[in-house]
């Protein structure tokens, strides 16, 4: 099997989610597994809010879940369960609501009481259904979505384009396998990197002859999103350029050295990503000041009508200035700086 190759994710979104759709879930990885891909994780997101009975359906604890979006008062009401639950998510949307501390508050009540399960949480903003990306998840209509860790392909790549073409070349291949189906969403771009060399994106921009830094100011990752979103053949989901501080390795180093400040995070969001994304926030860090970004967020989000998220994560313990202890596989433990 060409190791490369790899599905982040297959995901079925479903109304009303049954032994029969776990079944869809595994044929469909079948599929992908004999044409040579790698498959990670398979997930499901249901219209149900209902976490409890999202858990007690489907129960199979290979799976991902998430009920979407929910609101504040929603989620207050069913943290027990949450906490409680295995890989079940959520995301509050927050396109539309004034942003106060009763939204910090649930932030740091997942961090006091189980800290694992920020990396399960996100806010979203002007989120778009049918990613199959966790948490930003979301149920719009029945179907399923496939997500690549398109990293990989290029870790043999001496030029972005051959990176490009190569992306190409396999969402047109998983194209050609599901177009006939009728449940078949499409496919989510997406750029999500993670830990490993092959994995990383900011090891691929190294490997071009960019330190990260002097990246942030080429056209880059301009030329990876508008790549994204021409030449899918059929796009579903958020389809955009992911920087998740601590699942990208080197990137997680660059955050250690101040050179992935919440600002410059922002900003590359804006004009090519996604958001904030697993990025650490310690014990101790002031709500006001996670609010203030909250706010910041949404302001910008609606502005340019552009999709944006903010997931913190925390282990629980470290402090600004302290080193963490996720024990998480997909999380690189970092020395909390200040938000």
């Amino acid at each position: 099997m060409d190791t490369d190759k790899i599905i982040r994710t297959i995901c079925f979104f479903e109304s009303k989610p049954s032994q029969l759709t776990v079944t869809k879930l595994s044929t469909i990885e079948k599929i992908l597994t004999e044409s040579n891909y790698m498959v990670q994780t398979k997930r499901l997101c249901t219209q149900s809010k209902d976490i409890k009975e999202l858990e007690k359906t489907v129960n199979d604890s290979s799976l991902y879940l998430s009920v979407g979006s929910l609101t504040l008062d929603e989620a207050v009401s069913q943290m027990a369960d949450f906490l409680t639950a295995g890989n079940t998510s959520f995301n509050i949307d927050l396109t539309s609501e004034k942003i106060t501390l009763r939204f910090t508050y649930l932030l740091f009540q997942i961090i006091k009481e189980d800290p694992g399960k920020t990396f399960l949480f996100t806010f979203v903003f002007n989120n778009r259904p049918s990613t199959p990306y966790f948490p930003s998840a979301a149920y719009e209509k029945n179907g399923y979505a496939i997500g690549l860790q398109p990293t990989n392909l290029s870790y043999d790549c001496r030029t972005l384009e051959e990176w490009l073409d190569k992306m190409k070349a396999a969402w047109s291949e998983i194209y050609d396998l599901f177009y006939k189906d009728p449940e078949f969403l499409g496919i989510d771009s997406s750029i999500a990197p993670i830990l490993e060399v092959k994995g990383s994106l900011v090891k691929f921009v190294n490997r071009l002859g960019y330190s990260f830094s002097s990246s942030v100011t080429t056209d880059i990752y301009l030329k990876i999103t508008n790549f994204l979103k021409e030449n899918n053949p059929k796009p579903t989901g958020l389809c955009g350029l992911m920087f998740p501080c601590l699942e990208d390795s080197a990137l997680a180093r660059e955050y250690e050295k101040g050179n992935f400040s919440i600002e410059r995070n922002i900003y590359l969001s804006l004009h090519s990503g996604l958001g904030i994304d697993t990025y650490p926030v310690g014990t101790d860090e002031d709500q006001n000041r996670v609010l203030d970004i909250l706010r910041l967020v949404q302001g910008l989000s609606n502005k340019y009508r552009k999709p944006l998220s903010v997931r913190f994560v925390s282990d629980g313990k470290a402090k600004i200035r302290e080193k963490t202890n996720f024990q998480n596989e997909f999380l690189q433990d970092v020395v909390i700086r200040p938000v």
